[in-house]
């Protein structure tokens, strides 16, 4: 008969220390996950209802990061608890110190984005003024992507900080090189800058996101800010992709900085006879037909009298640059045809003067003879 102290010694020989340890592990997360989902599901059908709409978003996204937090602690402490040191312990032990990093930062990026989306959610419902939308969807976006940037970096930064190799390498490179540590500044440089000037670009707002601007010559819509660059779509549905700190360095046209109304202009080239009144009174008219004149700005002068023609020009206003230029092509268009039909002599044409000079006398007469 095999004696209690015989069968222990048979079960140790069959199940080793380490191999005990890891299925102690391996059944504590089970249970912890088990655990983490009864929780949660429970959180859910008690407050429904009852909770605000962000700590029922931040509820939902909770989850992942949450779970493995859970795992982490919990499998630390009964790794602690163990009788004996399991092989590789320290490895497992690295490896939830790793886990533990990663919750931290996974949590913070979860809270950020859902707090970020709330946010947005309220401030732009039932918003009318386009500006204030532009100007908050900026902020928002911005903010959030410098802050998650920020975060990912902090926490990957943290995790190398965990490998020994890594970190005696960092310390002993920035404690004994200083050019080195130098170097590894300036090649960073354009990567902090648009950080950088991507903070500023939220706060100070010189562009946003649907504004039309004129950079390098090129007029196109802001269609993307991203952390490090612009996106914008040119008129011709090219793409222009700009870094942020251009718009922090030098200077660019924003066409929509304070309204998304601006000005167009329309000249003409008559001739001198061309009745300016009656030319100003059509094109009033013409503008008062049109339905993409917003009714503010209206005007026709006289700015120019050259050696064959005078230079009219006329002033328009509309709700937008697409509607401006649509807006003076159809003014230029029909005021053109509208001279053509009643008063064709309006149009430039050149002229030519004759002169008659008196005949020269007769031969003899007055004159000598040869």
């Amino acid at each position: 008969m095999l004696t209690i102290s015989s069968a222990m010694a048979q079960w140790q020989a069959l199940w080793p220390n380490w191999l005990t340890g890891f299925a102690v592990l391996a059944v504590v997360a089970f249970l912890l996950l088990f655990l983490h989902s009864v929780v949660m599901n429970a959180l859910r059908l008690v407050l429904r209802g009852r909770l605000a709409e962000f700590a029922s978003r931040l509820l939902k996204r909770i989850g992942p990061p949450t779970r493995l937090g859970v795992l982490v602690v919990g499998l630390g402490v009964t790794l602690q608890g163990l009788p004996e040191r399991v092989v590789g312990h320290d490895l497992v032990e690295w490896g939830l110190l790793f886990g533990f990093i990663i919750f931290l930062g996974w949590g913070a990026i979860t809270i950020v984005n859902t707090a970020s989306e709330y946010y947005l959610r309220h401030a732009l419902k039932g918003s009318e003024d386009s500006m204030l939308s532009r100007k908050i969807l900026t902020q928002v976006r911005l903010l959030r992507r410098t802050i998650v940037f920020g975060l990912g970096f902090l926490t990957l930064a943290a995790i190398l900080m965990t490998i020994p190799a890594v970190r005696q390498y960092g310390v002993s490179l920035f404690a004994s090189a200083g050019v080195a540590g130098l170097a590894i500044g300036l090649a960073a440089r354009p990567v902090l800058s648009n950080l950088i000037a991507g903070v500023q670009l939220a706060v100070t707002q010189p562009v946003r996101l649907g504004d039309e601007v004129l950079v390098e010559s090129e007029f196109g819509t802001v269609e993307e800010i991203q952390t490090t660059y612009v996106v914008i779509r040119l008129w011709d549905l090219r793409r222009m992709v700009v870094p942020l700190s251009y718009f922090m360095e030098k200077p660019f046209q924003n066409w929509t900085r304070q309204s998304t109304s601006i000005i167009g202009a329309v000249h003409w080239y008559l001739d001198y006879s061309t009745p300016v009144e009656a030319v100003r009174a059509r094109f009033l008219e013409l503008l008062k037909e049109s339905p993409l004149w917003n009714g503010d700005v209206a005007a026709l002068q006289v700015t120019d009298a050259k050696e064959g023609t005078v230079e009219l020009r006329g002033l328009m206003s509309a709700a937008s640059s697409g509607a401006a230029f649509d807006l003076r092509c159809e003014i230029r268009e029909k005021l053109i045809a509208w001279l053509q039909e009643i008063y064709p002599h309006a149009l430039p044409r050149g002229r030519i003067e004759v002169e008659n000079f008196p005949a020269y006398p007769p031969q003899g007469v007055g004159g000598r003879h040869h």
